[in-house]
């Protein structure tokens, strides 16, 4: 059973080992894999992030397993490096007429407290297929949804402008159930990461 702590000890110190830290974290269960990476600080997923890239292939099939059903909600309990409400979920779903296996898109949206003021958050992830990473594209919105999901808005008017406006976050493979993104917006990167883990 392993803590945040020795999952801090795996980030700290020397260089970090991408496949030290993936069998760490699939050595874990969903609710250890939530307590580690949301006691993971910003320099702990800084240096992540810079670890992983190349490490592994992440595919949209990562988020969504081809055995979920289309509009079946994935949930990934995630923790931001932001001053405050860090704690947050990505949900991600496969449209109703993608392949299961190869599917061009998810579609998907931002859980947390805020989300009442600064709204859900939509988003289209796609794969990056040179880089074997996924970008998750707020300045596009899904054209379905699961029922239970809000209604989509633009994150380009009120208070989502501030918040999801014209930004861009890259997901890098750590582990089978953890991704670690960075955020960027207008093409100029924001200096803030985050890290998310699969249920399931």
């Amino acid at each position: 059973m392993g803590s945040a702590d020795d999952f801090r000890a795996l980030l700290g110190g020397g260089a970090i080992k991408p496949a030290e830290v993936a069998r760490f974290l699939d050595g874990l269960s969903h609710e250890e894999r939530v307590g580690v990476i949301r006691g993971t600080g910003r320099d702990g997923q800084q240096r992540l992030y810079e670890a992983v890239e190349g490490f592994g292939q992440l595919k949209l099939v990562d988020l969504v397993s081809p055995g979920v059903e289309s509009l079946e909600t994935v949930r990934h309990f995630g923790k931001n490096t932001l001053p405050a409400f860090t704690h947050f979920e990505k949900r991600f779903c496969r449209g109703k007429d993608a392949e299961p296996e190869r599917p061009d898109e998810l579609y998907g949206f931002n859980f947390q407290s805020l989300s009442a003021i600064v709204g859900p958050g939509y988003f289209v992830a796609v794969e990056d297929e040179q880089r074997d990473e996924v970008i998750v594209d707020y300045r596009r919105v899904p054209d379905t949804h699961p029922a239970s999901w809000p209604e989509v808005r633009s994150n380009e008017r009120g208070f989502s402008r501030f918040v999801f406006g014209f930004m861009v976050d890259t997901l890098r493979r750590v582990s089978e159930h953890v991704t670690i993104g960075s955020a960027a917006r207008k093409g100029r990167d924001m200096g803030s990461w985050f890290m998310l883990t699969r249920e399931g």
